[in-house]
C-alpha cells in the first residue's frame, strides 16, 4: 500500500466524521418545549399573582423557537392561569414581545498571515485580524420573550368588554399546537 492509497481513504473518513458530528449537532438544538422555566433555566414560562384579579405571565423561548410560538405559548399559558384562579374570561393589560439578539464573529482555519493578532494604533486597522476577514464567521442569534399582564374578567364583566378572551376557547384551539409537557 502507497502513501497515494491511504491519503485519500483519511480524507474521505475525516470528512465524514466532520459531517455526522456537525449533523449531530445540528439536531440537538429544538424548539422551547412548552413548560415551565425551572430554577436555572432560561426558557420556559412564568407566572405571579400581582393582585387577586391580576396575574404577569412570562414565555422564554430559545433560538430555535420562533416569536408565533412563544407568543402561542404565552397565551396558552395566559388561559391556563385564568381556569386556574376560576375564572373562564381574560384581557390582556399591557404584552409586548422582545427579541434578544446576539452577534458573533467565529474565526475558522488558521491564521491567515503571521501579523495575526492584536493590533495597536492603527486606527480603521486596530483590533483582532482583519475587519473584513474572509476567514470569519458571522453567528445571529435571537430569542424571543413575551410578557403580559392579564386580568381576570367576571361574567358580567366579559359580556360588555370586546376585548375579553374565553380561556377555554383558547386552550382548545392552541391547546394542540403545545408539545406535551414533560412529566412533573
Amino acid at each position: 500500500m502507497t502513501i497515494a492509497n491511504v491519503f485519500p481513504r483519511r480524507r474521505t473518513r475525516g470528512l465524514v466524521l466532520g459531517l455526522g458530528l456537525a449533523l449531530g449537532l445540528a439536531g440537538c438544538m429544538t424548539a422551547t418545549p412548552y413548560a415551565p422555566r425551572l430554577e436555572g433555566q432560561a426558557t420556559g414560562y412564568t407566572d405571579r399573582a400581582l393582585a387577586q384579579n391580576r396575574y404577569r405571565i412570562t414565555f422564554t423561548g430559545n433560538t430555535a423557537t420562533p416569536r408565533e410560538t412563544v407568543e402561542s405559548y404565552l397565551l396558552m399559558r395566559a388561559a391556563e392561569v385564568t381556569r386556574a384562579a376560576g375564572s373562564s374570561n381574560f384581557i390582556f393589560d399591557t404584552r409586548n414581545t422582545r427579541a434578544n439578539t446576539s452577534v458573533q464573529t467565529v474565526p475558522y482555519g488558521p491564521p491567515p498571515d503571521p501579523f495575526w493578532g492584536y493590533r495597536r494604533g492603527f486606527g480603521y486597522w486596530g483590533g483582532w485580524g482583519f475587519p473584513y476577514d474572509p476567514m470569519m464567521d458571522v453567528v445571529v442569534r435571537t430569542n424571543y420573550e413575551a410578557y403580559a399582564e392579564i386580568v381576570l374578567l367576571t361574567p358580567e364583566q366579559a359580556a360588555k368588554e370586546p376585548r375579553s378572551l374565553n380561556a377555554q376557547d383558547v386552550i382548545s384551539r392552541i391547546g394542540p399546537e403545545a408539545a406535551p409537557r414533560p412529566p412533573a
